[in-house]
């Protein structure tokens, strides 16, 4: 019998429709379109408006798309693993206000923390469902609310983040095609340089917390970016060795978009060319979750049945990853 691999049959994204941009930035703090993008790589980012808009309503356009695609009734998903620093409430989970919303009525969910590895994370777990038996259609979303915790007065975060989420959904294949490995790993030391302070059991909301600005998103840019670009490039080099992998055998390197410069170094060190990379920095920011899931779905239309992906992230807590993927269908 054929081993049963976890394969991406459909994908699909959305992004709000309002527009923040360099320029626009350049009126709230002190910055320019110059440094933002020398620095970043990011041009403009889009923000989620509306008074009551949560991730989760960013979640059922993506989903609502794919399932078309698929073909499907959201009643056919078995389980619903939604990928979120942003979640509408700190309970319920995100998943199953996802899942009423769409009439996913036969599906059980949670929401998996993991900030801008959370989708990897979510991949790689949804496939041990798959490639168990225990299940045959799981979705996987990651998305992400990131205006609701940035601080834009904060010139370290407010340029960097934006509003976005993506979905795939996973069923089992005998073809040997879909997620072949992946490498997760996680460094707790990294807390103090990539979090957010209040609004947890540490310490829980309050006037002192509001007023001391402790529920926006924190950065110590050097810091991340360092650990970043050496452990996003080394896990994206470690799972291609593992499997033997060369530059000319990977037909895309699918990065988390946090910085232009982390993408660039990881794909020198896969030996890629620019032409092999999938990056959108430049138009959605980094919106966390939402990043990966949002460039498989907009090159789509590019990738080829049986095409080697390599997708790699890196994010807080510390959290980073890789996954080797043969993608499922296609021309």
């Amino acid at each position: 019998m054929s081993k049963i691999h976890a394969a991406i049959t459909a994908v699909h994204g959305y992004v709000p429709d309002y527009i923040l941009t360099n320029q626009e930035l350049e009126t709230m703090v002190e910055t320019n379109d110059e440094w933002i993008t020398t620095r970043t790589g990011i041009k403009e980012r889009r923000i989620l408006k509306g008074e009551g808009k949560a991730t989760s309503d960013m979640a059922v356009p993506a989903v609502n798309g794919l399932l078309e695609k698929r073909g499907i009734g959201a009643d056919e998903i078995d389980l619903i693993i939604f990928c979120t620093v942003t979640p509408d409430m700190p309970f319920p989970a995100a998943a199953n206000i996802l899942a009423d919303k769409i009439g996913a009525v036969n599906a059980w969910g949670y929401d998996l923390m993991a900030a801008c590895s959370g989708f990897i994370y979510g991949l790689t777990t949804g496939a041990q469902f798959i490639e168990s038996g225990m299940h045959k259609k799981v979705l996987v979303v990651g998305g992400d609310k990131m205006s609701s915790i940035i601080n834009y007065k904060d010139r370290a975060t407010c340029i960097i983040f934006g509003d976005g989420c993506g979905a795939v959904l996973l069923e089992p294949n005998e073809e040997g095609l879909g997620v072949m490995d992946s490498i997760l790993k996680s460094d707790g030391s990294g807390c103090p340089y990539l979090n957010i302070k209040a609004g947890g059991s540490l310490l829980p909301a309050s006037h002192a917390t509001v007023d001391a600005d402790l529920h926006y998103a924190y950065q110590e840019g050097r810091t991340v970016f360092k650990f970043a670009v050496t452990n996003m490039a080394d896990v994206a080099a470690e799972i291609m060795e593992r499997n033997s992998l060369s530059g000319d055998d990977v037909a895309w390197l699918v990065p988390h978009q946090a910085n232009k410069r982390i993408i660039d170094a990881t794909a020198e060190r896969m030996g890629l060319s620019e032409e092999k990379v999938m990056v959108n920095i430049q138009r959605y920011g980094n919106t966390t979750a939402g990043t990966i899931p949002l460039c498989l779905w907009e090159w789509e239309n590019q990738l080829k049945k049986g095409d080697n992906l390599i997708l790699a992230a890196f994010g807080g807590g510390f959290t980073w990853g890789a996954v080797y993927l043969k993608w499922a269908y296609g021309s």
